[in-house]
């Protein structure tokens, strides 16, 4: 029996999640039509179950999402903030049939069942695997209607890295998600591929601006930028504060070959290289950060394993102090296929 999925303990403020989903067969079907329908209802359901979409990029057989979830509040909002979030993601004419549907069952003297569609609602709402689990679903709907098919479209569920919030794992894993055109070869440029972040950032879309921006922010760490965080962002893409080439990617033979010679890749090659640990990590963050999901969750490991951080082996310390660590020892294969 598989375990829960690993999520932030329920005392964290706030929770960042990397979420990855792939195609039945890796097979190539989302095309333009589909990413905009895609990217058009992550926005609607990002509002509905009251999460950011830091950041993401979709391509033509799977797709990233960098997710910040607030913790759910302890007292439930009441009828009318349900409505208005209700209005928010999904309009007012769906928002007006809820409320007409709770009037319904007031007057015909079911009070618990209003109450349960209020629950239903707010269940939703605040929970990673809530969010994801709508988007997909919806998704399928709208694309095996499109293209006269049934039965499901994603492959297993949805992978999952747990991310710090703060210091360099967030803008990393950002920067690693906005870079994935560029790694496949689509464009030199991330600001030039229209499904990612980025690019819809630069493009002025307010809700993909902020995201990006609290990327960065989290990485200066309350430190102000040089010019704008967009523009900090856009040099975390590039360089990491390394220098080199800006640009283009390094294949997993060439990266391996360095990791064989006893070499180590230096931040701004690791974000243009499939590295397993921001797909497959589990947590990522600093030591702590690590240490304390270890502590908080300890009985999801075995008893001999006497701690949590792993150093990301093969790769050359992030800027911050201290090096990220994840929770899971990838030595065996550091690189993967998305």
């Amino acid at each position: 029996m598989r375990l829960p999925r690993l999520k932030a303990p329920t005392h964290h403020p706030t929770a960042f999640y990397h979420c990855v989903s792939r195609v039945v067969n890796r097979d190539f079907v989302l095309q333009k039509p589909e990413r905009e329908m895609f990217v058009g209802l992550m926005r609607m359901y990002e509002k509905l179950c009251q999460v950011r979409v830091v950041t993401f990029c979709v391509l033509s057989n799977h797709f990233h999402l960098l997710v910040e979830v607030p913790r759910k509040p302890e007292v439930m909002p009441g009828e009318e903030e349900v409505l208005r979030i209700i209005s928010g993601g999904l309009g007012k004419t769906t928002a007006h049939l809820v409320r007409v549907q709770l009037q319904q069952l007031r007057e015909a003297g079911a009070p618990e069942a209003a109450q349960r569609v209020l629950d239903s609602w707010t269940a939703r709402m605040w929970d990673i695997s809530s969010f994801m689990k709508t988007l997909k679903q919806r998704f399928t709907q709208w694309f095996n209607k499109q293209h006269a098919r049934k039965g499901t479209l994603w492959e297993e569920r949805f992978k999952s890295t747990l991310v710090e919030g703060g210091g360099d794992a967030l803008a990393m894993t950002a920067a690693y998600i906005d870079l994935n055109p560029v790694r496949a070869g689509l464009v030199k440029d991330p600001k030039d591929y229209r499904w990612c972040g980025y690019a819809q950032a630069v493009a002025g879309v307010v809700m993909a601006r902020r995201g990006v921006e609290a990327a960065a922010r989290a990485q200066l760490q309350g430190a102000r930028p040089e010019q704008g965080h967009l523009e900090h962002y856009r040099r975390l893409l590039f360089t990491w504060g390394q220098s080199g080439k800006s640009g283009g990617k390094i294949s997993r033979e060439e990266a391996g070959k360095v990791l064989s010679a006893g070499g180590r890749l230096p931040v701004a090659e690791v974000l243009r290289c499939k590295v397993r640990y921001f797909t497959d990590g589990a947590v990522l963050g600093s030591r702590e950060y690590v240490e304390a999901i270890f502590t908080a969750r300890r009985g999801r490991f075995g008893p001999r394993r006497q701690d949590g951080a792993r150093r990301l082996w093969g790769l050359d310390d992030s800027p911050g102090k201290g090096g990220l660590f994840c929770m899971r020892d990838l030595r065996v294969r550091v690189f993967g296929s998305a």
